[in-house]
């Protein structure tokens, strides 16, 4: 199991499931991030947090946490 908060920025990959429950899935999901999703890794802040991602055309930061939560491949 491969998470997006592994993917090097420049890379791309594909969201295969979504982790965690309740308020914090339903707001990853609404941000655009579902199975079957390409999602482009951007750019990670010095410090590893936040990641800047590309995702259904448009840029997103999201919190490592977050990230440990999206399974891709």
């Amino acid at each position: 199991m491969r998470t997006l908060r592994e993917v090097k920025p420049g890379q791309s990959a594909t969201v295969v499931k979504l982790h965690g429950e309740g308020a914090l899935r339903r707001r990853i999901m609404d941000m655009g991030i579902t199975r079957g999703t390409s999602v482009y890794v951007r750019k990670v802040a010095p410090l590893g947090d936040p990641v800047e991602i590309n995702v259904r055309g448009y840029e997103l930061s999201l919190r490592k946490e977050d990230c440990a939560m999206i399974e891709v491949c």
